[in-house]
């Protein structure tokens, strides 16, 4: 993913509410989201067809996991895994956010450089390889996407602002509506964007929230928003596009969460 928006513990009903954009080469193969056969837990995600890892997913006991890449991360030949294996791997054990994020600690400096969000039914806890983070996160409504958390991007404070505003209308939020904070196609301005080493035209290019590099082949290729409500309601959806940003697909589930 590139922008992760999410709402932890801010409504009385839906204890976390998120939506994200995954941004990627479309030459990269990938499938959409469906539950996975075979694995070791119930994981309902979309698959990176090249490394066999996944972007965002949740399973049937309420876990769940997200990453971004870190944009300017320094690259090294150590880095041989796939961040994708991360939040696979989470969703298939059982020990707690913390417990697993400390765990793979002494691992960070195998993964290109990652920002990791992993969640179950008591606690949300934030990873960041490159500066050694390991969190566990209060209520609040975050933003993600290629620096640190809460970074002072301009995509990453209109989603924070659009997110609020979503929630205190006061009505279950919809992964309609969800979504559709996320298909902001304009570029901020010069003097807010990030100086992440890249070049400027490169830089406006990615501060959108939904994006469009069609020099690159390179896009926003799917929306994914994920809402629990108490006491185990989960519902799901994705909604692909193709290099032309277009809807290509749009998928929803919906499962009561069941025991771990």
């Amino acid at each position: 993913m590139c922008l992760i928006l999410f709402a932890y513990e801010m409504h009385p009903d839906f204890p976390l509410i998120i939506v994200a954009n995954r941004d990627e080469y479309f030459a990269r193969p990938s499938a959409v989201a469906n539950f996975w056969h075979g694995s070791e837990a119930p994981i309902l995600a979309g698959r990176d067809l090249q490394a066999g890892g996944t972007w965002f997913g949740v399973t049937r006991t309420g876990r769940f996991a997200s990453v971004t890449n870190i944009r300017g991360f320094r690259q090294t030949k150590n880095q041989t895994k796939s961040r994708g294996e991360l939040v696979r791997n989470f969703l298939n054990v059982t020990s707690t956010p913390k417990q697993y994020c400390e765990a793979i600690k002494p691992n960070f400096p195998e993964f290109s450089g990652f920002n990791l969000l992993v969640g179950d039914n008591d606690s949300l806890c934030y990873a960041n390889n490159s500066q050694n983070i390991v969190s566990v996160l209060e209520s609040g409504i975050f933003g993600l996407s290629n620096g640190l958390l809460d970074s002072d991007w301009p995509k990453v404070n209109l989603g924070k602002k659009r997110l609020k505003n979503l929630i205190n209308q006061g009505y279950p939020p919809s992964s309609d509506s969800l979504i559709s904070i996320m298909t902001d196609r304009l570029s901020a301005s010069d003097d807010e964007l990030p100086d992440t080493g890249l070049s400027i035209d490169t830089e406006r290019i990615l501060s959108a929230t939904f994006i469009q590099h069609k020099e690159n082949n390179y896009g926003t290729r799917c929306s994914t928003a994920l809402v629990i409500e108490r006491p185990g309601n989960v519902r799901f959806c994705e909604q692909t596009y193709n290099e032309f940003g277009q809807t290509s697909n749009a998928q929803y589930f919906e499962f009561w969460s069941e025991p771990s």
